[in-house]
Parts: structure tokens; sequence; C-alpha cells
């Protein structure tokens, strides 16, 4: 349903804290021109931990409304509490979003069996198709892939956005999964990888900086032409690295203020990034050419 380079958009922010829908507008135009394949709204960098439902809801419909149905939207509905993400499952589907995608509950570390069912429900509950979403490095809980493959018969349940970096699971979570269920990288460091491994697509941070060339990369691997990806993602390598100096979206945010595009907004507890990091994140916008060096024009 989808593939390639799909972005995790940031939720630029004033510096009071509130969603600054001009921005919001300014980068969902951007995508749609430089060859995004789908926009995430109100996933885990869009700081979706710290929204309540109203806004949660609320920027989902304002990114679908703003797309006109120029771009997929996939909304971001996971949450913990199985009823909570179900109303927000509900609400994506009544604004119109074309697919969600629910992280694995955070926090309470459930069982196989419990992840399971709260997937299946949800599943079963709200009628739009579905994508899981396992980041353990975030949530403490690991969806393993004979998990996934029960959830996989489920209809509405069509693909994994898999985030632990973890490239032996994708040739498991295609044999028992089969041809038909899409696989995401989740891992900006290892989205070329996987997608060369029969991947589907990434759902990308690095996309928030560099949507054309993160576009190009992808559209590359997914069609198995491994020695142009490689040239491509040797140029964004050095991105992948510095989005992560510090918890996301924390660098990407900084990032795109540094660029102009939106506010130096962030929500508690998530801070600015630090100034020792900020030359870091400087340096790698330098090398693949979105801030010119002023040392080096000197």
């Amino acid at each position: 349903m989808f593939s390639g380079s799909m972005v995790a958009l940031i939720t630029p922010m004033h510096k009071d804290g509130s969603i600054d829908e001009t921005a919001v507008q300014r980068l969902v135009d951007m995508h749609v021109e430089q060859g995004t394949t789908a926009i995430v709204a109100v996933g885990t960098t869009g700081e979706s931990a710290t929204l309540n439902e109203q806004e949660h809801c609320h920027l989902i419909e304002l990114v679908v409304t703003i797309a006109a149905g120029r771009i997929p939207i996939i909304a971001g509905t996971g949450a913990n509490s199985t009823s909570e993400a179900i109303t927000l499952t509900r609400c994506a589907k009544k604004v119109g979003a074309t697919a969600c995608l629910l992280v694995t509950p955070y926090y309470n570390k459930p069982t196989q069996e419990g992840l399971y069912q709260h997937h299946k429900t949800i599943a079963e509950t709200v009628d739009i198709p579905q994508i899981l979403y396992n980041v353990p490095g975030r949530t403490a809980c690991d969806l393993l892939p004979e998990t996934v493959a029960r959830l996989a018969q489920i209809p509405n349940i069509i693909g994994i956005k898999e985030a632990t970096g973890d490239l032996s699971r994708v040739p498991k979570l295609r044999q028992l999964c089969g041809a038909d269920f899409a696989i995401y990288s989740g891992d900006d460091a290892t989205a070329k990888k996987l997608m060369l491994l029969g991947g589907q697509g990434t759902i990308s941070v690095t996309a928030n900086l560099v949507p054309q060339l993160m576009a190009a990369m992808s559209k590359a691997a997914v069609a198995g032409d491994k020695a142009q990806a490689d040239v491509l993602d040797a140029k964004l390598q050095i991105l992948h690295k510095a989005l992560f100096i510090e918890s996301n979206p924390i660098p990407v945010k900084w990032a795109a203020f540094e660029l102009g595009w939106c506010n130096a907004g962030i929500r508690l507890p998530l801070t600015w990034l630090s100034e020792s990091a900020q030359p870091i994140v400087k340096t790698a916008l330098q090398q693949v050419g979105l801030l010119q060096d002023l040392e080096s024009i000197e």
C-alpha cells in the first residue's frame, strides 16, 4: 500500500509550545514537492507523547486537510492504553487519514499475548489499514516475529515498522508473514540495507531535512539497485548519525529551526539541543549541502 521514503514528520511549535500551523503547511507542501511518498503525522518524531487527545486529533486533521489528497497520511495513533489507542484511531479514520501507525504499548510491558490482543482489538474495532510499530528501545517491549505473524492474519493489519535495527528479522518476518505483508524500516542508519533485503520502504527522521535525497535512495533500494542506493546512502550517513546524538526529535527540530523552517519550540520533558551537540548537527547540515560553511567562505 505504501513504499519508498515516508517521513516521520516533526510537529513545528512556537516557543510557548503551541503548534505552528503555518510551518506545518510549509513542511507538508515541501514533502509533496520533493518526492516523499507518505507522511506520518503525530508519531514519535511528532512528539505524540506530549500532545493531549484534542491536539493529537486536531493535528492529524490539519495534516490531512493540508495534504488535500496529494500524498497519503499515516496517523500515529498508538498508546499504552488500548481504549485510548482505539479513540485516536477512530479519530484518524473520521478525519480522513489513509492508515494508522500503532506503536507497541510502552511502559506497562505486556506479554506477547497482551501485545497480540491489544493490536487485534484495535484492528477489529476500527476499520482502517494499520501498521504495527516495534521500537523496543523506547517502549521496553519487543513485538516478536512470531506475534507479528499472528497479527498479519488480520486483514487490515498491513505491515510493520521495524525499528530494532536488527536486519536478521527481515527474512524471518517475510517467511512468517508472507509476501503481501509490508516491512518498513524505522531505523535510518540501516534503512538502505533493510530495503535491499526486501523491505518496502522506510519511515524516516532524516527525510525531514533531505526529502528528495531520501526519496531517491529509497527508490533505488526498493528496486534492488544496490550500487545507486550505496552512493546515495553514503551522503546520508552523517545525518543519520547526527540526528540521534540526543533523543529524537531534539536534533531534527533544532536542525529545522537552524534552516529557518520552523520556530524554536519543543515541549518538556524534551529540551532544546544542547550547545555542545549543536556544532555536530550543524556540521552534518553543511556536509549534505543544507547550510553553507561560513568559515570556508571567509
